[in-house]
């Protein structure tokens, strides 16, 4: 006689037998509108120039980068994350690219504008870190400890310069005590109500950071544990989420997104507001050598990462691969 409830009557393979069930059934789908791709702009450089420990991804020069653009957007890809890489010889111990309106990130923001309109929103990453000489996320005091409170002023001016060229998201990511409302106030001030804030909530001091140094061209002394989270701590994110929403943040953000989907989805549970996810350098750079090494099917994996970070309650995710899972889902 068959049993309703247990097996042999329930039999939950029914609904994994052929490709056209399990796509009818899932629960979690990516979109390319899910998507936001970082990019690295350099200054003073002709050609890309390819990234060793990120292979497929380089450093634009202003050209490249607005052509990144443009593919990003017919691939359906909601937003570009411009991160701004100066010549060292600009750079200084309070990041004066950063507030310089010709400096580099500030230009490839008009570019970029210039080239999509809103079509494809314009993120600016709201950081010190390319633009310092030390590669701190703030300035220093004389003890070479970073100053939380001079550091504000210094991302309150960078609000502004990104605004004015054109920036429709800031993204301030170097985990500074008030930074959201700092930078709120700042817009504000000058009547950029309209820019949004996406907040780095949580932001954990990683160690699967490291090719990202090499995309930046960090000048990083030391460490920055004493503003980042140590990846030990739950309980702490949350609270940092309670005072960014205080604050006026727009949207928040998880960083990683695959050693700390345990976090996301704590995060996503008690919001209001999108969360978003950054698939960091080292969680790409993993993938691309284990396929090298043909260990692993890499259009497979790419698209099982992703789909276990919008699983975990991503809303948008920070991916190097933006443009080309966007593209892979649209040909499907």
């Amino acid at each position: 006689m068959t049993k309703y409830g247990s097996f042999p009557g329930t039999r939950p393979r029914r609904l994994r037998t052929s490709p056209a069930m399990r796509r009818m059934v899932a629960e979690t789908r990516l979109h390319p509108a899910d998507f936001i791709l970082p990019a690295f702009v350099r200054e003073g450089v002709s050609e890309p120039v390819p990234i060793a420990a990120m292979p497929g991804v380089v450093q634009h020069t202003r050209d490249s980068l607005k052509k990144a653009a443009v593919e990003a957007l017919e691939a359906g890809v909601s937003g570009i994350m411009l991160f701004g890489v100066p010549e060292d010889a600009k750079k200084d111990a309070v990041g004066t690219p950063g507030t310089d309106p010709d400096g580099i990130l500030q230009v490839a923001i008009r570019d970029v504008r210039a080239e999509v309109g809103d079509e494809l929103l314009v993120m600016s990453d709201l950081c010190l870190d390319e633009t310092t000489d030390h590669g701190h996320c703030g300035v220093l005091d004389e003890q070479g400890r970073v100053d939380n409170d001079a550091t504000l002023e210094r991302y309150a001016e960078m609000a502004q310069v990104q605004a004015d060229a054109g920036a429709h998201v800031v993204g301030p990511s170097g985990m500074m005590d008030g930074q959201i409302g700092v930078v709120r106030d700042a817009l504000d001030q000058i009547g950029r109500e309209d820019v949004a804030i996406l907040a780095y909530t949580v932001k954990y001091s990683s160690a699967f950071y490291g090719p990202f140094r090499e995309a930046v061209a960090s000048s990083l002394q030391g460490d920055r544990k004493t503003y980042q989270q140590d990846p030990a701590n739950v309980r702490e994110s949350l609270r940092e989420l309670a005072l960014d929403l205080e604050e006026g943040a727009d949207m928040v953000m998880v960083k990683p997104a695959g050693p700390y989907l345990d976090v996301l989805a704590r995060v996503a549970d008690v919001v209001d507001v999108p969360v978003a996810a950054y698939q960091i350098s080292g969680e790409y750079s993993m993938i691309e050598a284990a396929a090298e090494k043909g260990w692993i099917d890499r259009d497979k994996a790419i698209l099982e990462a992703l789909t276990g970070i919008k699983r975990a309650g991503a809303r948008n995710i920070l991916t190097y691969w933006a443009t080309e899972a966007a593209q892979k889902l649209g040909a499907q």
